[in-house]
């Protein structure tokens, strides 16, 4: 094997690189061990149909004041720390269950109901272009009678800002409805994000699909297998998040207003519609590789091919060489003054008989 492709088979190997492990190697059987924020940042949006006030707060203890029922309020938490965790759930009186799953590292993407409380656990997709990869923020909501309280785990970025405009509109949808739909448009706008990331992914699977059948080398297949691992980042994501909706869609919890249930089916429907662009996806890539491994051979055939012609061609000035270099006494034109000129003539003219016939036959 040439040295040049021994360097690419670390590469192959799906237990070789940190983030197959990333993706891999998940046990529920063991507690991983979660880095508490330092500092914890709560925004809260309270409303009602004429009027929004927005706070922001760095501290649980101010958090308690925020008991009016006849606003609906959106208490966003992020940072995930054990105390501003505890100091919630005690104060919404939210199950301690629902509490470890908050603080939980790598859940499957689920809903749950336990006592007034309706909850939900999935992920936030981010594409990171320098690296190539997808990059997932775990978020838990809690969705109460008159509030819904979302957990992130990263204070710099995530895809609400388009909700926070639509507060901001006095007679859009959000502001004359209930924490119910506020809980439906924080799904939706998760939901929508995940057919950025895989638009963005998709982008990435074209070019390479490009590159396989213009230029095939190992380092294509590790793009591939590169890229299989960011599938399986996305289809352990977005698969859940449809028994999640249909947790929602079947709950009839009072919490959730009837008209409120056709909101969930559209998520329903953008769900199906993503976890299919992922088999898609998947798909596509199965084929690229079928389509790396054809085109390999496929060159490696014509390069066989050509050796096997030059060989071919080769064989009558060995054969016509190898007479005239015996050891008998007696050889015609041994000894002819033309002798060589007429052998070199047989080397050349035999040959140029075999071309014809090989194109005649369409061998090349």
């Amino acid at each position: 094997m040439p040295i040049k492709s021994l360097q690419y088979l670390s590469l192959l190997n799906p237990f070789s690189s940190i983030r197959t492990k990333e993706i891999l190697q998940v046990n529920p059987t063991v507690i991983p061990q979660r880095l508490e924020s330092a500092e914890v940042t709560i925004s809260v949006y309270e409303y009602n149909a004429n009027s929004l006030q927005s706070h922001q707060f760095s501290a649980t203890d101010l958090c308690p004041q925020f008991n009016n029922h006849d606003t609906v309020k959106w208490i966003n938490v992020d940072g995930i720390n054990k105390a501003s965790i505890d100091a919630f759930c005690k104060h919404y009186d939210i199950h301690y269950l629902l509490a470890e799953d908050i603080q939980s590292v790598g859940l499957r993407p689920k809903m749950d109901e336990i006592d007034n409380h309706l909850f939900c656990l999935l992920h936030m997709l981010y594409f990171n272009k320098e690296k190539g990869s997808v990059e997932s923020e775990q978020i838990s909501i809690v969705l109460g009678k008159h509030y819904v309280i979302s957990f992130q785990e990263d204070a710099t970025r995530d895809v609400f800002n388009a909700l926070r405009e639509k507060l901001k509109i006095t007679n859009s949808k959000i502001r004359q409805s209930g924490a119910d739909y506020l809980c439906y448009a924080l799904i939706d706008l998760i939901v929508d994000n995940y057919f950025i990331v895989m638009e963005q992914l998709g982008d990435r699977i074209e070019i390479l699909e490009d590159e396989i059948v213009k230029r095939p080398n190992p380092r294509a297949l590790v793009k591939i297998s590169q890229l299989r691992k960011e599938l399986i980042v996305l289809k352990r994501s977005i698969a859940p998040v449809r028994e999640l909706i249909n947790g929602f869609i079947k709950n009839e919890n009072p919490i959730l207003e009837e008209k409120t249930n056709k909101y969930f089916k559209d998520i329903y429907d953008h769900i199906i519609q993503a976890t299919d662009l992922v088999e898609n996806y998947r798909d596509m890539m199965m084929t690229m590789q079928d389509v790396y491994i054809n085109q390999v051979n496929l060159k490696m055939n014509e390069t066989m091919k050509v050796m096997t012609i030059v060989t071919c061609l080769l064989a009558p000035a060995t054969v016509i060489g190898g007479i005239f270099g015996m050891n008998f006494d007696r050889i015609p034109y041994l000894h002819d003054k033309n002798g060589f000129y007429i052998a070199v003539g047989l080397m050349l003219i035999i040959p140029l008989f075999m071309l014809r016939i090989f194109r005649k036959r369409g061998w090349f």
